[in-house]
Order: C-alpha cells, then sequence, then structure tokens
C-alpha cells in the first residue's frame, strides 16, 4: 500500500526557460525530465546552484525533487528549477519565506536576451567602419 506523502507545487521562469516543480519528504533525489540530475545537466558542479533554496532554509536531503523543464539552454533551465523549488518550498511551509525573500530566491531574473536591431550584427555590435 502507497504512502500518502504531502506534495508541494512549484513553477519556475528564467529568461525562455519554465520548470514545473514538485517537492515531496524524501531523501535528496532529483529526477528531472525524468532522469536523474547528473544525466540530465551533465555536471554534478551545477548541483550547488539549484540546492540554494534548501542551504538557505536548512532542508537539504529532506525533500525530493521532480521537475519538468522546457525551452532555454543549461544556464536558463538551472534558473527556472531553482526558482520553482523556492516557490515549492514556499507552499511546504510559510516559515520558510523570510529566509528565501532575503536570500532573493522568490524573485524572478527579468534579465532577458535584448533583441537585435536592423543595420547591425547582434543586438549592439555594428558593422566595420570603412571609411573610404
Amino acid at each position: 500500500m502507497a504512502e500518502n506523502k504531502a506534495v508541494y507545487w512549484g513553477t519556475g521562469r528564467r529568461k525562455t526557460s519554465v520548470a514545473r516543480v514538485r517537492i515531496m519528504p524524501g531523501t535528496g533525489q532529483y529526477i528531472i525530465n525524468d532522469r536523474e540530475f547528473d544525466v540530465y545537466f551533465g555536471r554534478a558542479e551545477l548541483k550547488g546552484f539549484v540546492e540554494q533554496p534548501f542551504k538557505v532554509t536548512e532542508t537539504v536531503g529532506h525533500f525530493d525533487v521532480i521537475a519538468k523543464i522546457n525551452g532555454g539552454g543549461v544556464s536558463g533551465q538551472l534558473g527556472a528549477l531553482r526558482h520553482g523549488i523556492s516557490r515549492a518550498l514556499l507552499e511546504a511551509g510559510d516559515d520558510y519565506r523570510g529566509e528565501l525573500k532575503r536570500a532573493g530566491l522568490l524573485r524572478r531574473d527579468p534579465r532577458m536576451v535584448e533583441r537585435k536591431k536592423y543595420g547591425l550584427k547582434k543586438a549592439r555590435k555594428r558593422p566595420q567602419f570603412s571609411k573610404r
């Protein structure tokens, strides 16, 4: 018979990535898009960045994380995952709010890629100037 565990949801966003995150009491296991963290992202060092909300609230290893991430690249997906975990922790316990807010983990990072302008090679890079 399956145990009835509490499940907390959070949606995180960064650049063009969206992470739908579920956390539940467990052993600290990460499953991203049906794969282990190290397999999905390829580098174990990145886990420290994602674990920041757990470190701030002193709950490292208390929750299992299951996430579905769409869009963007590695950096955006990691940021979206961290944001989603922070929001899910907020749902898990309202006493975490102050710590997460002080660490700046509840705020969505507003930085986006600047659009390319016509006549330029990129957003700001200009073609080489020729005097003659």
